[in-house]
């Protein structure tokens, strides 16, 4: 036996009775996402640290004397791990059921987020809407922050502490903690004050990680009751050199919100506050629909597009003529298309021979 295959047969647990090998230091989630073998949690954000919280990824290993969270237990050479078994399907049923009790409600809509879908989807898949806890709800809403851009509506916290991680770990921004404890934990902003008023960037990490609604996306929100099915298209956020992929989502060919790609290479979930919630100027009623001309009366009208270019036409030339191709600079805007902007230094580099061109998105 060589050395390869000595280190592949040490590196081999039993994943419910198959034989399965591991890079050292994976989680037996990890290898069990691999393995397409769906172990629920509310907790886990695979950008985030694992937690362990929300214990719905319990699993059982032989030899330990109680079930053990797949997410944050490593995997060692000859484990033997059952990821579903009657009892601890029970028991996952069991804990759904009292997490629920605590919610003031449990169906939400996706505009809510990206996540909001998460508890909705396993109390349905486990069969948990039986309200046989039914008592006392905990989380109080914060109805008083009038920012314009997340709803915290805290009746549906489930303190599985996604939100308070990811603005830590992924934005480092430590804008929200955790207050009190027990039934009576909520989360909160330095002081209990106004999201504006704490180190919130408003970048929208929060809302996206979100498993139960209880953060959400106040602009989107606003096209709940918009005709129409929601509808996603990919493509890039034009407002930086990041390149951040985004899923627009629309109703009816009208912009409603943007979602970020998780699997986005640049950015993989993370958007800045213009990423997330400025795209309001696409359908904006005070936008431009008519090129407008300067008259002699030194007014500005609405005029033909071919009007408008060779008005535009003219003017370049001229000034080239007067003072030389360097005297002509272009500068694109971010909240242009890619092609625009490819079109833009196509026109300054073969029109006029120059590189002068430039784009607010270089930073």
């Amino acid at each position: 036996m060589n050395t390869n295959q000595r280190k592949n047969k040490l590196s081999t647990i039993t994943l419910d009775g198959e034989a399965v090998t591991f890079t050292e230091g994976e989680t037996i989630y990890k290898i069990a996402e691999r393995q397409q073998k769906h172990i629920p949690t509310l907790c886990y954000d695979p950008r985030l640290d694992p937690f362990g919280g929300c214990r719905l990824c319990v699993v059982e290993l032989e030899g330990a004397r109680n079930p053990v969270a797949s997410c944050t237990t490593k995997a060692t050479p000859g484990m033997v791990v059952q990821t579903a078994t009657e009892e601890i399907e029970k028991y996952r049923k069991v804990l759904l059921e009292m997490v629920a009790s605590e919610n003031r409600e449990l169906d939400v809509h996706p505009l809510r987020g990206y996540a909001s879908q998460e508890l909705t989807t396993l109390v349905d898949r486990y069969e948990a809407r039986t309200g046989r806890f039914a008592g006392m709800k905990s989380g109080t809403s914060n109805t008083v922050d009038d920012n314009p851009f997340i709803l915290r509506d805290y009746d549906l916290c489930i303190s599985c502490y996604r939100c308070v991680r990811v603005c830590a770990e992924q934005e480092g921004d430590y804008a929200i903690n955790i207050m009190d404890r027990g039934f009576s934990t909520q989360i909160t902003t330095e002081f209990n004050g106004l999201l504006k008023d704490s180190a919130c960037t408003f970048c929208g990490q929060c809302v996206q990680t979100c498993p139960t609604g209880a953060l959400g996306d106040k602009k989107a929100m606003r096209a709940i009751d918009l005709p129409g099915e929601i509808e996603k298209t990919r493509t890039i956020c034009p407002y930086c050199g990041v390149g951040c992929s985004v899923d627009i989502l629309t109703k009816e060919e009208k912009i409603v919100g943007i979602l970020p790609a998780m699997d986005g290479p640049a950015n993989k979930g993370a958007l800045c506050v213009k990423g997330q919630f400025a795209f309001d100027f696409v359908q904006h009623p005070d936008r431009l629909s008519m090129p407008l001309v300067r008259g002699d009366d030194g007014e500005l009208h609405e005029a033909s597009w071919d009007e408008a270019l060779d008005r535009v036409a003219d003017g370049f030339r001229k000034t080239a003529e007067k003072h030389g191709r360097h005297s002509i600079y272009g500068i694109s805007s971010g909240r242009t298309p890619s092609e625009a902007d490819y079109l833009m230094q196509k026109f300054i580099r073969v029109g006029f021979g120059t590189n002068y061109i430039d784009n607010c998105s270089r930073a």
